[in-house]
């Protein structure tokens, strides 16, 4: 028997419950894991809300990252052995293989032989946040030498990735955070600029540090009433990608004469623009790993909470106080 979380209806994290199922055999490219810790996401609250990219099925599990020990393969699976230490990239649905539990069952091609230098927690922290910047920035942006990237919500694990992501990619990071109680962190973590948002003139201070230009980047989770002041902020044809919903009732205004003017393209984006087919998978893999193992990427954990602490740590998750990720152990 196992423990896992499920929710039957959406709501707040009191709707998370802990339920015993039998263990079942991981079916043909499939990989069942004993889980050490999982990483929280904000699409995990979404998904429990009901308010995220697909709709929920009740009673639904939720959850992207989790690392443990590989217990079981099912048949056709190459590479991975029982006893590996592997950790999941989030390239699947919550709704058919969720991971809040202590042993799961995943489809093999998300199964990755983490780094030995990398904790548990540390491994089930890493690959939503670090691919999630690497596809926007790296693919499809292209960032370099001379490009700066805007990048509100700056504390948040997605966040931090992206100004590392950023850095690795020659390119000049201008973190976005509401007020100075995060700004000393915020350049130690590597942020080339750190403006607070509530207390500084954001579009002023981006034009100061470009020179008048803009950035030619801005990547975005929040949306809301401020997101019109990254198009304001932006370089001549720069790009705006919105890829969360964290001011989840706001409505996002988009300044029409602005976008005449400045002509951006405006992107939706998500994981998904990579997860499609196994070159693009391999190639964010062997990105990441690149940059963990030249220490260039780093793993920056908040807090960690305990198994039975679920519901505690979905409410400090939607605090959107952390610093990092919010890892689970279990």
């Amino acid at each position: 028997m196992s423990r896992s979380i499920i929710f039957t209806k959406a709501g707040g994290p009191e709707v998370l419950e802990y339920v015993e199922t039998q263990v079942s055999d991981p079916g043909p490219h499939e990989v069942r894991i004993k889980v050490k810790a999982i990483g929280l996401n904000r699409a995990e609250s979404m998904w429990r809300k009901d308010k995220y990219v697909e709709p929920v099925t009740f009673p639904a599990g939720l959850g992207y990252e989790a690392a443990g020990f590989v217990d079981a393969v099912g048949k056709d699976v190459a590479g991975i052995a029982v006893g590996d230490v592997v950790s999941t990239i989030p390239f699947f649905s919550m709704k058919k293989y969720p991971i809040y539990g202590e042993v799961v069952i995943v489809p093999d091609h998300v199964v990755v032989k983490h780094p030995k230098s990398l904790s548990f927690a540390e491994a089930a922290s890493i690959w939503m946040m670090f691919i999630t910047a690497y596809g926007a920035l790296v693919v499809d942006a292209k960032v370099t030498k001379g490009d700066f990237v805007i990048i509100p919500a700056a504390s948040s694990s997605v966040g931090l990735a992206a100004v590392q992501i950023a850095n690795y990619a020659g390119a000049t990071s201008i973190a976005l955070t509401r007020t100075s109680e995060k700004k000393k962190r915020l350049l130690e973590a590597g942020s080339a600029h750190v403006i607070a948002t509530e207390e500084q003139d954001m579009i002023a201070e981006v034009m100061r540090i470009t020179d008048g230009k803009g950035a030619r980047v801005a990547f975005d989770p929040v949306g809301g009433p401020n997101f019109s002041k990254l198009i304001s902020a932006l370089a001549f044809e720069g790009v705006v990608y919105i890829y969360g919903a964290l001011d989840e009732e706001a409505a996002t205004p988009i300044p029409v004469l602005e976008m005449i003017a400045k002509m951006p393209t405006l992107k939706g984006y998500s994981i998904r623009s990579i997860s499609g087919t196994e070159a693009s998978r391999k190639a964010s893999v062997d990105y990441v790993l690149k940059g963990l193992e030249t220490g260039a990427l780093k793993p920056i954990i908040d807090r960690k909470f305990k198994f039975d602490d679920m519901v505690e740590a979905h409410r400090y998750l939607e605090s959107s106080g952390q610093f990092g990720k919010i890892v689970v152990t279990v």
